[in-house]
């Protein structure tokens, strides 16, 4: 059918019309009315528009934001022909920055610049309306009835969608009353028309766009600096007004008020934030002046929000205490609860808007029912209804100091609090399969002898999962970031505050006689190779049916067995004292248990101290108390021997008749104990000697509550110090005596009743004793978290003495040489380390592989090399802030070309890209090669001094941009699918809690609001929303494997177990059982990035 419309299709395009046009015809005036510049359309007909004399192009413009403008300053706009001139320009700008990246498109666009400038093109912008029309009229030198040209009409902007890929309407008219008509009517729009002068258009392209004036191209130096602007932002401003109205006594400190910033910036783009400035910087205090903040911008919404904060129970008062000096209750609510009454909360989940969870770490374990309790509450909506309708998220700021010093799988489930596992807000959309990669190659190491591996391949893990999952939601400050920063230092100084030095560990070796030594050396070997620990492993021996009762039990078994060996390994270490008691509990619990056999009846019940009942011979007892709780605790059994299998018994037999052997060794040195001798000898001479003991106080800590006992028996004989203890019996009691003798911030009247404070880990975290400066660890604290947290007790803010010094015990042999005293000591300590396996895992890239930087190691703190670059920026505002302020006025796509440089290799290109979620950087190299670059990585390579030359850009130049782009696309396309991966992509036990979903959505009986739920929770099962629920559900499914319910029943327990969830219906309809699932399922998402800056290296 023959017609004089075209619509883009079957390569009938607007383009291909005009081609024909030109070519076929001669053009000699060329006039076009458009709603928009776009420089993409005149690139495409730049061969055809050379050879046409006269071109007058007429750009409509949106003037109601000019309107909106004028009358907010109470005037009229009437075609204000300045307003509308910078607004065409603006677009003119704005399309040659989102122009496609190459050659071809810049060197197009500076043809038209040209010939704008020579006076071939005009170009006016209409101001009184937006011209919806577009008009493309072709004419004639000599312009009559016959010889008319043609003009076309339609949809079609003068862009590259508009010429070809769009689908669009338009239409070509020949006929001379048309084509007249149409020229008279641009006539006399071009009168009503304003002029873009040649020399505004010049301006914009040099000073408004990337391809800037060629006889001053940007130098190495400049395009440095950007690069720092763009990736920090408003983080180089500093804002004071962040930390103002400070209670009496808080001092405004530079570093908190940065954090402040810092922290709520990232709360408020992904929901949530570590807050990890090392321990003793003053987390506390940034915590809650990011919840005032937060609870003031609620209040400007009309809207009173309410903050729950989550704290050990030994910080429970400093919280409430920093709450009422910063007056929170004026502004919101707030609620103070320990970290076990998560399951009592004062008020419902959705009434907090704020969860301030501090010491987070202890919140790692997603098998916890704590943990379950804590991510409902923190993936619970809010009462606050948005604009759009939806209910608010709350926002989650997770304290801790050592985020870094757990397992990727403890750090993931910290971000799944305020994170979907497979839909963040991050780059990494999908954290689920990210760190499923990471969890694999950690586990893999565990196999691994090579040590030097082993630290290569931990510190690789931990820095992609710090670049890519941390540095977006993380705050951390380390001392020794403010003591080389100036801006830190400088303010900290003024201020009166200093922070002691820490240096390395002193070592003391205690040293054991031959006999004792051989015994201790026995001790370990049957502790870690001899021993079956069967007492703890009845369940996993238990033959069938009995032993299916008890889901798990091999792997709880084999769990408690490592955890009784590891408490023995670490009370051997502790003192012996503190181990003869537990080795003797051990062999009782032995003893009874094969005793039992014995009787015929063996007794399993978690709950109760059977030992205790068998040892004092009141079995009839414990039977009878069995027989009652049996009706209400199913984990109860009294069992047969002959219900066990046969290697059972054996094992026990052999592992009593070791601990009677360890028992009688220990008993007969009883008297002997060369680690109290050598704290007792040291005590006056070195642990309080005044040119260290600044204060005259000293800290001990020991993990053992019988440790602890022994050494204030012992004092108590041997020296004159007054001595108190804590532990978890008297902690509530004793704090206010601990604070008032210990913590130098203490603004009540501070007391000096005690020398000596003797601590288990209870007060290891968060609690101030820098009274003193000298740490006796007794015991070891058996990874770098533990260590640091218990120096920090001492090295806080407010510390008054130069220098805090730390005591570490190790055993070792008596020898004659200091080289053979320390090589046996590090032998025991190696000893120590496979006994204790995990649990003294190297969990930092920082630390070293069986020292773990007790040893041998200086405590500093690790930098943040970030910062350096952050100061950089901020001391260049202020002594150049011409230089700061037009480098910062400089438009995105900045570039430059470097040459002679020995690093990247010439051929290279450099290119930082970011879209909203995510910021890459790639080097293109020579032979294809795209590398991508964390920003520490690319910033030494971007770095320059201010006086390096600029070069010419290189051929190689668009093509390695445009593939570094091309790249990121593909990754975030395939980021973006992966949410929206089928199921049988899901882990099986995801796999296995759908399933079940959709056989119980297939009942018939089910109503519209329970379907709904049902779909919900498949939705957040498929999100990774919570890491309970599909447990949750699995568990229900296997029960009723067990045992059969009714449908009506079944649908009851579940739909309790979807009642403890806050589900979203809005996921509803990604989870619709009727879609097709593919492998590759690709959303409809714009995926180009923003090209920040590039640079390329040439010869």
């Amino acid at each position: 059918m023959s017609t004089k419309f075209f619509t883009n299709s079957n390569g009938n395009t607007l383009l291909s019309k005009f081609e024909g046009v030109f070519q076929y015809t001669t053009v000699h005036a060329f006039d076009a009315l458009v709603g928009y510049f776009r420089a993409s359309g005149y690139f495409r007909l730049q061969e055809w528009l050379t050879k046409v004399p006269e071109i007058r192009i007429l750009v409509g413009i949106n003037v109601d934001p000019l309107i909106q403008h004028a009358h907010q300053q109470g005037l009229q706009f009437i075609g204000r022909s300045d307003e509308a001139r910078k607004a065409a320009l603006k677009t003119f700008a704005d399309d040659i920055q989102k122009a496609e990246y190459s050659k071809q498109v810049e060197d197009g666009i500076i043809w038209f610049v040209d010939r704008v400038a020579s006076g071939q093109i005009k170009v006016k912008a209409h101001p009184s309306q937006r011209l919806h029309s577009k008009i493309y009229i072709f004419r004639p030198e000599v312009f009559n009835k016959h010889n008319s040209g043609s003009v076309i009409t339609g949809s079609s902007n003068l862009s590259a969608s508009g010429l070809e890929h769009n689908f669009e309407f338009n239409v070509e008219l020949k006929d001379y009353d048309d084509v007249a008509f149409a020229t008279s009517t641009f006539e006399e729009l071009w009168q009503q028309s304003i002029d873009i002068l040649p020399a505004d258009i010049a301006t914009t392209v040099r000073k408004k766009t990337y391809l800037g004036d060629p006889d001053t191209p940007l130098t190495p130096y400049e395009l440095f600096i950007k690069l720092l602007m763009q990736y920090f932002g408003k983080a180089v401003d500093y804002d004071p007004s962040s930390a103002s109205d400070l209670p009496t006594g808080f001092k405004r400190l530079k570093y908190q008020v940065d954090a402040v910033n810092d922290g709520y910036r990232k709360m408020m783009k992904h929901y949530g934030f570590f807050l990890a400035d090392v321990v003793g910087l003053g987390k506390t205090i940034v915590g809650t002046l990011i919840a005032r903040r937060y609870l003031v911008h609620l209040r400007t919404t009309e809207y009173i929000g309410r903050a729950l904060i989550i704290t050990p129970p030994a910080l429970e008062t400093n919280w409430k205490e920093a709450i009422k000096k910063f007056s929170l209750a004026h502004i919101g609510h707030y609620d103070v609860i320990t970290n076990g009454s998560l399951h009592k909360l004062p008020h419902a989940a959705e009434d907090y808007d704020l969860i301030i969870v501090d010491e987070a770490h202890k919140f790692r374990n997603d098998t916890a029912e704590m943990y379950g309790d804590l991510q409902r509450l923190c993936k619970t909506p809010t009462r606050r209804v948005l604009p759009n309708g939806q209910k608010d998220r709350k926002r989650v700021i997770l304290i801790s100091a050592t985020p870094l010093n757990n397992r990727p799988q403890d750090i993931a489930n910290q971000v799944y609090l305020f994170q979907d596992a497979k839909d963040s807000t991050l780059e990494v959309a999908n954290l689920q399969h990210f760190f499923r990669q990471h969890i694999d190659a950690y586990d893999k190491l565990k196999k691994q002898k090579s040590t030097s591996i082993v630290r290569s391949e931990v510190k690789r893990i931990y820095a992609d999962i710090r670049d890519k999952v941390l540095e977006p939601i993380i705050v951390r400050r380390t001392r020794t970031d403010l003591k080389v920063h100036e801006l830190y230092k400088q303010d900290l100084e003024e201020q009166g505050i200093r922070f002691p030095h820490v240096g390395k560990p002193d070592k003391i070796l205690y040293q054991l006689p031959p006999a004792l030594e051989q015994l201790f050396d026995e001790t370990m070997h049957a502790l870690t190779r001899e021993l079956t620990y069967n007492r703890y492993r009845a369940i996993q021996h238990l033959t069938e049916p009995k032993k299916s009762k008890y889901r798990y039990a091999d792997r709880i078994s084999l769990s408690l067995a490592q955890i009784m060996r590891v408490l023995l390994v670490k009370r051997i270490d502790s003192s012996f004292h503190a181990f003869r008691i537990s080795l003797r509990r051990f062999c009782d619990a032995t003893g009874a248990m094969v005793k039992m056999f014995e009787q015929g009846k063996i007794y399993i019940a978690p709950k109760l101290s059977i030992t205790e009942y068998v040892m004092a011979g009141q079995e009839d007892e414990l039977e009878a108390l069995m027989l009652d709780l049996q009706l209400t605790d199913p984990s109860i059994e009294i069992c047969t021997p002959d219900e066990f299998l046969p290697k059972f018994l054996e094992g026990l037999k052999a592992d009593l008749i070791i601990l009677e052997r360890l028992m009688q060794g220990w008993d007969a040195v009883d008297s002997q104990d060369p680690k109290l001798d050598e704290f007792l000898q040291r005590l006056e001479p070195e642990l309080f000697d005044p040119a260290r003991n600044y204060k005259q106080k000293l800290v001990i800590f020991s993990e053992a509550k019988d440790t602890t006992s022994y050494l204030h028996q012992e004092l108590a004989k041997h020296s004159k110090r007054r001595v108190l203890v804590v532990d978890s019996t008297n902690r509530a009691a004793m704090m206010p005596v601990v604070r008032e003798n210990f913590d130098a911030n203490f603004t009540g009247v501070k007391k000096d009743d005690y020398d000596i404070i003797i601590a288990t880990e209870v007060l290891a975290e968060g609690i101030n004793l820098h009274r003193s400066n000298v740490i006796l660890n007794y015991d070891t604290p058996w990874n770098s978290t533990r260590l640091m947290q218990r120096i920090g007790r001492v090295n806080r803010i407010g510390s008054e003495a130069p220098q805090v010094f730390v005591f570490n015990f190790f055993p070792t042999a008596q020898v004659n040489s200091n080289i053979e005293l320390e090589h046996k000591a590090f032998m025991k300590l190696q000893a120590f380390h496979e006994a204790l396996g995990e649990d003294s895992e190297v969990y930092s890239p920082d630390e070293e592989t069986g020292t773990f930087g007790l040893f041998d190691k200086k405590l500093e703190d690790e930098r943040d090399k970030r910062l350096d670059y952050l100061m950089l920026l901020r001391k260049l505002r202020d002594e150049d802030p011409e230089l700061f302020r037009r480098i910062r006025s400089l438009p995105l796509r900045a570039r430059t070309a470097r040459k002679g440089l020995p690093s990247p290799d010439p051929g290279t290109t450099l290119t930082y890209l970011r879209n909203a979620h995510r910021d890459i950087f790639y080097a293109s190299h020579p032979d294809g090669a795209l590398e991508e670059m964390s920003f520490l990585e690319a910033v030494t390579k971007f770095e320059a001094l201010p006086d390096e030359p600029a070069f010419g850009l290189p051929e190689h130049h668009h093509g390695q941009v445009r593939a570094a782009t091309t790249e990121f696309s593909r990754q975030v396309q395939r980021e973006a699918s992966r949410p929206q991966a089928v199921t049988t992509k899901l882990p099986p036990q995801e796999k296995r809690a759908l399933a079940f979903l959709d056989a119980c959505l297939s009942l018939p009986f089910l109503d519209a609001g329970e379907q709904q739920l049902l779909r919900a929770a498949k939705g957040a099962i498929v999100r990774g929303q919570y890491v309970g629920l599909q447990r949750d559900i699995n568990k229900l499914h296997q029960s009723h494997k067990t045992t059969r319910l009714v449908p009506t029943a079944l649908i009851h327990a579940l739909l309790a177990i979807l009642g403890k969830y806050a589900l979203s219906t809005d996921a509803v309809a990604a989870t619709n059982p009727h879609h097709k699932e593919t492998e590759d399922v690709l959303p409809d998402i714009d995926t180009e990035p923003d090209i920040i800056i590039s640079e390329s290296f040439i010869a």
